[in-house]
């Protein structure tokens, strides 16, 4: 690339980045320009997230951070400088990581996107109070409701204004008239005669008397509508007789005796209501959660997909699992035998009864003992081991039955908008809830307060809409969503905040994403953009480096040998530079479609998957070969895949598994698995200790090779000494980390080269020891290649036969020693792969699975890791793949297509065959646009 000269350039238009050093970036000078949509794309490590995260979001958080009162910064988190000359330019940031999803049980969906913090205002702002019992609103009156019914009244009528005085068991009413005499009052209405109260109780006769109504008369009123002083005195008076009259007053016509009630106590039917308040509505607090399962929807009882494990069994085919065996099956037996005078089905499949008829046999009715109760005599007879033993094989987390896995205490289902609660509200599937907000009708009150709410409210709806997550509740677990699902809401979060002027940095926003879905997403980003923002976007995908307006390659390869800029400009321009992506996007380098797919004769068949949204389906996995599960996001494949197959199979290699997805019945070759592995985008490690080096556990045999070397033998050094995780051979000041952290008041910490070990980690005697010129320190900053070479050249095979994996993944360039959190998503799932390699050479037959492999893969990268499949199809292994990637679908052997939505709308079996059969079949959305591929 030519110099750029930034004399030129204008940074209230450009954000101008010189000399970025971080990492392996080599001192990179990139302007980018502002208010567009701009991707930087590259092979995976190449400095991509380095360049967007690293050094651009960095320093503008730091910026903001630095903006603010030295007492505001101390509590928040502090930000390194990034390595770089200087950046000019810059907006305010926020970032859209690839973050894998939270583990917080309380986290859902609304919370996250902050739709339950709204709905939460809204239900305690206009939500109507019914009684469960009557289905009456309860409604408190106001002083202003009195006020205002007093406006309705004839000009000049007189009124009474009451309140009733009863007996208590502290007082008679006759010592409550006395203090009321005190306090001021000087008339009563006793028994319907209207009394002067000084006069009544200087007579202590009147201490005996049968006292049947008593009405204190607070107030007499002749109605002034246009009289100022009329009005505040009144509302003086009405306070006072709600107080007097504990919570009740009455108001009656002098003349015609006509009677009105108000009542400012929240109550009706003989039930005390809550009053709606906004921690009412919230299951994260313990005013509004449930109280038997704190707001987390489930408790530890008894667990029905134990009791009931095979929902495909009916009644009589023992499908109620305690209830077999001699002395249990009576409990069945009076079910199967008397269910004729009920109608109940005993040989339908449990799975095929309605809502009530399970409910049945829970409950229970005077023909036979429910497992409710059937549990209950269980427990009260606990003191008998074989009790116990029984319950404990049947415990395990179940639905609150309080709330019904609501969250909330009951009262907060009496509040409701339009005859819908909020349990009933985010229960709905997101394209419903739009649906109902967009009808809602409410009245010219209601609509000035909820006004604002129900923008915010529509808005986010919409964002979690336009990135395809229709299907999704608001109630559902943010621990239970794929990563794409995760990703995407973080994004819609974003968006809800909808900022002007500031910079949008995204990674990898298609994860998770079926190409279908990727073109909504494109028209979310340019919304973004056309609001006035920056938008970057790390990414990899054609269809969305088409849609921008600029396109920055970082390159030319990964890590030492990348960290260039090597491209910039127009998705034209970069077509027709000479760098790895142009060659891909002009097709000079492509990835090849298999001569000829694979055939199976093992499989392993599911039968009757109907987990979540999946809808009875029976799914073959072929084995030996390379199978690709796809549909949009949301049918149903992770389901599938992680919920039922892999705790299935697990199950049935190992006998100890997580507990499967409902399903009937599972079959096939399981003697031709010997292993089962399930690969996912967790990172390998968070720690600063952690490296690829010790992940595929070859320090281990590192530090074997060296405590055997002479000097070492000669200085009684262990192989532990040659560890920076352990006291002996590490730097004792800076604790084996290398650097040493000066913590500044109000400022970033400052990470300081430790001057003991000049960075090595280790003690200088330590270093000493050498293996054929290098010491442990050079062996970690060895590239993987270099150290293949070295360890290959000096007869090490062991050793180089442990690294040789992460070369064949394409990882050539790390460093042994790098720490895991400079790795890239990407690296970090090729690490893994690597991991299994190395084991691939086993020859126990083991079926892999992976989850959405090639995220934060270059077109060049997903070339190196199908090689990677090949080679463990070829060591007799087999491979199931939940992906995306058309390039990726294409080389698949076979194809199981899920759909044909998302949510509800998914959870069929469209297709399976291989890519071929898939694009003639016209239900499939997958092979509509597979087909632009296999031409």
């Amino acid at each position: 690339m030519k110099k750029i000269d930034f004399s030129e350039i204008d940074p209230k238009k450009n954000i101008i980045i010189k000399g970025a050093h971080l990492h392996n970036l080599k001192y990179v000078d990139v302007v980018i320009p502002r208010n567009q949509m701009v991707v930087i794309t590259g092979l995976s490590g190449s400095g991509k997230s380095t360049l967007a995260f690293d050094t651009l979001y960095a320093e503008g958080q730091r910026r903001y951070v630095e903006s603010l009162s030295s007492y505001a910064r101390q509590f928040l988190g502090r930000i390194d400088k990034p390595k770089v000359e200087y950046i000019k330019g810059i907006a305010p940031a926020i970032a859209i990581e690839q973050k894998v999803n939270t583990t917080n049980a309380r986290s859902t969906v609304g919370t996250s996107t902050e739709i339950h913090d709204y709905l939460k205002l809204l239900f305690s702002r206009i939500g109507i109070t019914y009684s469960p019992i009557s289905g009456n609103i309860v409604k408190k009156h106001t002083v202003s409701d009195v006020i205002n019914t007093i406006k309705t009244f004839d000009e000049g009528s007189k009124w009474m204004l009451l309140a009733e005085i009863k007996k208590t068991e502290k007082r008679t009413i006759f010592e409550q008239l006395k203090m009321a005499l005190q306090q001021g009052f000087s008339r009563a209405l006793i028994n319907e005669e209207t009394i002067r109260l000084d006069e009544f109780i200087e007579d202590s006769k009147n201490e005996k008397f049968k006292f049947k109504s008593v009405f204190l008369i607070v107030d007499r009123l002749i109605v002034k509508l246009n009289d100022e002083d009329f009005l505040s005195r009144l509302a003086d008076a009405i306070d006072t007789a709600f107080f007097e009259g504990k919570g009740t007053l009455y108001l009656r016509e002098i003349g015609t005796g006509n009677q009105l009630e108000f009542n400012n106590r929240f109550d009706l039917d003989g039930i005390s209501f809550l009053e709606p308040n906004i921690h009412l509505f919230s299951f994260n607090n313990p005013y509004g959660a449930c109280p038997t399962c704190d707001g987390y929807g489930n408790i530890i009882g008894i667990d029905e997909d134990l009791v009931i494990p095979n929902t495909a069994l009916s009644v009589y085919e023992n499908a109620i699992y305690p209830w077999r065996g001699e002395t249990m099956s009576w409990f069945r037996d009076q079910l199967v035998n008397n269910s004729h005078h009920f109608d109940f089905p005993i040989h339908k499949p449990f799975y095929q009864l309605t809502a009530e008829q399970k409910e049945l046999v829970w409950k229970g009715n005077k023909y036979f003992t429910g497992l409710n109760d059937f549990f209950q005599e269980i427990e009260e007879k606990n003191y008998k081991i074989q009790n116990r033993v029984l319950l404990s094989r049947y415990r395990g987390k179940t639905k609150c039955t309080t709330c019904n896995g609501k969250r909330l205490r009951p009262e907060a289902d009496y509040v409701k908008i339009a005859t819908k609660s909020i349990s009933d509200l985010v229960e709905l599937p997101i394209i419903n809830l739009r649906e109902f907000f967009k009808n809602l009708e409410l009245n010219e009150y209601d609509q000035q307060v909820a006004k604002r709410l129900l923008i915010e409210i529509n808005n986010r709806l919409e964002f979690l809409s336009e990135v395809g997550l229709n299907y999704l509740t608001l109630n559902r677990t943010s621990n239970s969503l794929s990563g794409g699902e995760s990703q995407r809401i973080n994004l819609a979060t974003s968006l809800g905040s909808s900022l002007v002027g500031s910079m949008y940095i995204l990674d990898e926003p298609s994860i998770g994403l079926h190409p279908k879905d990727s073109e909504k997403l494109i028209q979310v980003l340019l919304n973004l953009k056309k609001l006035g923002n920056t938008v970057i976007v790390v990414e990899h995908d054609e269809d969305i480096m088409k849609a921008a307006d600029q396109i920055i390659d970082i390159g030319p390869e990964a890590g030492t040998f990348g960290g260039e800029l090597v491209a910039q400009g127009t998705y034209e321009e970069i077509l027709k530079s000479d760098s790895l992506t142009a060659k891909y996007l002009n097709g000079d380098f492509k990835i090849e479609v298999p001569k000829q797919r694979r055939p199976f004769k093992n499989f392993i068949e599911i039968k009757g998957a109907r987990e979540n949204n999946l809808k009875n389906i029976d799914v073959v996995f072929p084995l030996d070969c390379l199978t690709v599960i796809t549909g949009v996001s949301g049918s149903g494949k992770s389901t599938l895949v992680k919920k039922i197959l892999y705790p299935a199979l697990q199950k049935k290699l190992t006998g100890t598994a997580d507990k499967p997805g409902k399903f009937n019945d599972m079959v096939g070759s399981f003697s031709h698995i010997k292993n089962l592995e399930y690969i996912d985008q967790n990172p390998i490690g968070k720690s600063s200790r952690s490296n690829p080096i010790t992940y595929l556990k070859a320090y281990d045999d590192i530090r074997d090779l060296l405590s055997k070397q002479q000097l070492s033998k000669i200085r009684n050094y262990q192989p532990k000494h040659f560890s920076f995780n352990v006291d002996g051979g590490r730097c004792e000041v800076c604790k084996g980390e290398g650097v040493v952290t000066i913590e500044m008041q109000f400022m970033a910490d400052v990470h300081l080269p430790c001057e003991v070990c000049n960075g090595k980690r280790f003690k200088k005697e330590i270093l000493e020891v050498q293996f054929e010129g290098k010491n442990i320190d050079d062996v970690l900053n060895m590239t993987v290649d270099d150290a293949f070479a070295f360890f290959e050249k000096t007869q090490q095979t062991k050793i180089a036969q442990k690294i040789k994996p992460l070369q064949d993944v394409g990882l050539g360039y790390v460093k042994l020693g790098q720490s895991s959190s400079t790795l890239s998503g990407g690296e970090a799932q090729r690490i893994k792969l690597a991991t299994f390699l190395g084991k691939g050479s086993t020859k126990e037959r083991t079926l892999f699975v992976f989850d959405e492999p090639t995220t934060g893969l270059h077109f060049h990268d997903i070339k190196k890791l199908l090689k990677s499949f090949y080679d463990l199809i070829e060591n007799g292994h087999s491979i199931i793949v939940i992906e995306h990637n058309l390039d990726l679908i294409k080389c698949a052997d076979q194809i199981i297509d899920i759909g044909p939505e998302g949510g509800e709308n998914g959870g069929n079996l469209i297709a399976f065959g291989t890519p071929e059969e898939i694009i003639e079949n016209k239900d499939s959305i997958t092979g509509f646009y597979l087909k632009e591929k296999l031409k």
